[in-house]
């Protein structure tokens, strides 16, 4: 991907994009969607911010440039030209850091990229909402992805060793002004999986404070486990993880359309949103939940009910 145009100095009007920036900049090579989006919340974000003051218009102009550029670099990725799929592919990408970085905490394993994974986590979730409201399963992770990345880093920092998994969030620590953990002197986010794989259906569900973590609930069959310790050799192999396939309802087998149903342009589009999860989850071989994606959407076709 072609080199893009430097930022002008960020206003501090803008300080509560500038992660949000980094991000974008950290994944450029990554995962240019990821990058245009975490570039289109932060415009849209700064746009109501402050628009009017020069050196905040000053750097929106150059900021949408950027857009610009990558809109036309990325033109024929369905990502960028169809909200459905950016939606998944950026809902997935969340799911998949924070679901490394609990199964890194689960195990008592605290490092500074897992520290990293959970605050970019609950950043890829702010970005989410340039599609439209947050469920209230990603406004949890969110809070709780944010949380423990404050909690774990202060711990480490104070020479403390950190509680780990759920544990009752500290409703006095204001996690969403604690930006330390988003600092530049963390390392990038964690690395691709190693040899080592991890079955989100052996993550126990817990609550803190009401918050439920799913067990996997869309859950890329992949996520990376542990960051490979330095012994010099690395290595790409991925091993399959055997996968628990949900039970399918014998009724949809045999369900005929009612000619009487009559379905509203917000059903087709759930019915394609479905679509677009179960296609978002084989990309990650998550068998599971392609299956339980697609019959929510053969069911809604022929009831009109989910």
């Amino acid at each position: 991907m072609a080199a893009l145009a430097q930022l002008p100095p960020l206003p501090p009007q803008f300080k509560s994009i500038q992660h949000h920036l980094r991000t974008a900049q950290e994944h450029d090579k990554r995962d240019p969607v990821v990058a245009y989006y975490c570039r289109l919340y932060a415009m849209q974000t700064g746009m109501k911010i402050d628009s009017k003051t020069p050196d905040c218009r000053k750097f929106l102009s150059k900021l949408m440039d950027q857009l610009e550029a990558l809109k036309k670099q990325l033109g024929d990725n369905e990502a960028i030209t169809q909200e459905i799929v950016g939606s998944a592919h950026l809902e997935n990408y969340a799911l998949k850091m924070f679901l490394y970085a609990d199964n890194e905490d689960r195990a008592g394993r605290f490092h500074k990229n897992m520290i990293k994974s959970f605050y970019t986590a609950s950043l890829l979730i702010d970005v989410i909402t340039v599609f439209g409201e947050l469920t209230d399963e990603n406004v949890k992770h969110r809070k709780y992805a944010r949380w423990k990345a404050t909690y774990i880093h202060n711990c480490l920092k104070n020479g403390e060793t950190p509680q780990a998994g759920p544990v009752g969030i500290d409703e006095d620590n204001d996690v969403e002004e604690n930006e330390d953990a988003g600092a530049t002197s963390l390392p990038t986010p964690p690395p691709q999986p190693s040899s080592s794989t991890y079955d989100p259906s052996n993550m126990p569900s817990s609550s803190y404070t009401g918050i439920q973590i799913p067990p996997g609930a869309h859950a890329p069959a992949n996520t990376p486990a542990e960051v490979p310790h330095s012994t010099g050799v690395t290595s790409n192999t991925i091993q399959p993880t055997p996968q628990t396939i949900p039970a399918i309802d014998p009724a949809l087998f045999n369900i005929v359309s009612q000619g009487d149903i009559r379905l509203t342009p917000e059903d087709f589009a759930r019915a394609q949103k479905y679509c677009k999860y179960a296609g978002s989850a084989l990309q990650y071989e998550d068998v599971s939940t392609a299956v339980q994606n697609l019959q929510k959407a053969l069911k809604l076709l022929t009831t009109g009910r989910e």
